[in-house]
């Protein structure tokens, strides 16, 4: 293993690794956004990751480690697992250099990944869905591979796989035109944060590199707190592209030298960011590919005044899912709010509601009532949307002041994941 005594990735290796990506892999853009550097107060610049070819930064660690194989090594063909973006990479691969490939993707991927796999991969890919997360896929991956002896790509825990994704740090430097002081990353199983750490501990060591992980899936967080790789019982899928049960061993090691921090960010968060970028810049980013962009609200106090590059790891976003973003969007910024409202069962009742106890900017956005017979009082579930988080608490005392409040849903998980 080509590795320095310091736990990273050697830069000989990865300016090898640019080598062989060269004329395949695209160089993408850093980019001054104008508008966060004014919010932030800083100087913000995104790396372009979802301008890729395959709209993410893992198409550079899965060509460099395939074109890298021996002949004897692909003539049982590729395997590998992923939830999307480390899949289109390698088909991709197998589609540019003609070689087989088998991909293992759990059934929770967004189909808008699996049509895109298919496409780039065209007659050298097999997809076979398997499993409800990557770790599911990965271990059926795995006896597939054995069975079969074929040659597996691992997404992350892999230092060819490493080498690849350190190549945008070395492109992030070469087009920076200023000292970087902070760099955001996302970080699932810990491949782009251990090649782009490699690089910056060794060209830019003063750049202090903050890993982003999803609050639904700590893997890092857990594992740095424990004080040795841990596999998690449950994550939350929701940022498919950053949601592993466990991170890779290597990957562990690595970044627990190269990264000054480790941030959680929440899912809602993500969304309102995604929505965000969306609105303002038009573009269309994963919510992988928002959590660099979601810490910067996290980091506001330290990075006035600084040199910021958050890394847009991925643009695959399914838009069938934006509805559910925006609910998860509107549900963190406190403009949201579902109850069991309890409705007398009189004429007039819901007039009164609507005209006593909203507010006049107040809109029901959802609403679900049945009518019982031979009771006071009739339970309806309505969702409400605010214009401001002030205006929460005093509708709840109007709710309350005319004895229309029940049960607020917001605060209890098991219930409201039923409405979102």
């Amino acid at each position: 293993m080509d590795v320095t005594s310091q736990n990273s990735i050697s830069l000989e290796k990865i300016y090898k690794a640019q080598q062989n990506i060269k004329g395949v892999v695209l160089a993408t853009p850093l980019v001054f956004m104008k508008n966060f550097s004014e919010r932030y107060q800083a100087n913000i610049y995104f790396k372009r990751e979802d301008l890729q070819v395959v709209r993410s930064y893992k198409i550079r660690g899965a060509y460099n480690k395939i074109q890298g194989l021996t002949e004897a090594q692909l003539a049982n063909g590729i395997v590998c697992a992923s939830a999307g973006n480390h899949a289109q990479g390698v088909a991709y691969a197998c589609q540019k250099l003609q070689v087989k490939g088998v991909i293992f993707m759990p059934f929770t991927t967004p189909h808008q990944k699996i049509d895109q796999v298919k496409m780039f991969g065209g007659d050298f890919i097999e997809i076979k869905l398997f499993g409800d997360s990557f770790d599911d896929s990965q271990k059926a991956a795995d006896e597939f591979c054995k069975a079969q002896k074929s040659t597996f790509v691992h997404p992350f825990d892999d230092v060819d796989v490493i080498a690849g994704q350190g190549t945008v740090g070395l492109e992030i430097l070469n087009d920076a035109e200023v000292p970087i002081d902070y760099l955001f990353l996302p970080v699932g199983g810990g491949g782009l944060a251990s090649g782009v750490g490699s690089v910056f501990k060794a060209l830019s060591p003063s750049t202090k590199i903050i890993g982003v992980e999803p609050k639904g899936a700590p893997s890092l967080t857990t594992s740095l707190k424990n004080g040795e790789n841990t596999t998690l019982t449950e994550i939350e899928k929701f940022v498919d592209g950053a949601a592993v049960k466990r991170m890779g061993d290597i990957t562990f090691e690595f970044c627990k030298e190269v990264l000054y921090e480790v941030d959680l960010i929440d899912e809602g968060l993500i969304c309102s960011t995604i929505l965000k970028v969306y609105n303002e810049n038009a573009l269309v980013v994963e919510p992988a590919g928002a959590l660099s962009i979601a810490a910067l609200e996290n980091h506001k106090e330290q990075i006035k005044g600084k040199n910021v590059v958050c890394i847009v790891s991925g643009g695959n976003n399914d838009i069938t899912r934006m509805e559910e973003m925006k609910e998860r969007a509107l549900f963190y910024e406190g403009l949201k709010h579902y109850f069991i409202i309890k409705f007398p069962q009189r004429a007039g009742a819901l007039k009164e509601f609507v005209v006593d106890v909203l507010g006049p900017n107040d809109d029901i956005a959802y609403f679900e009532y049945t009518k019982k017979h031979n009771r006071d009082k009739g339970p309806a579930v309505v969702g409400i949307e605010l214009d401001s988080k002030e205006d929460f608490e005093p509708l709840v005392n109007r709710m309350k002041e005319k004895g229309f409040l029940g049960e607020y849903l917001n605060e209890k998980p098991e219930l409201f994941q039923f409405l979102i």
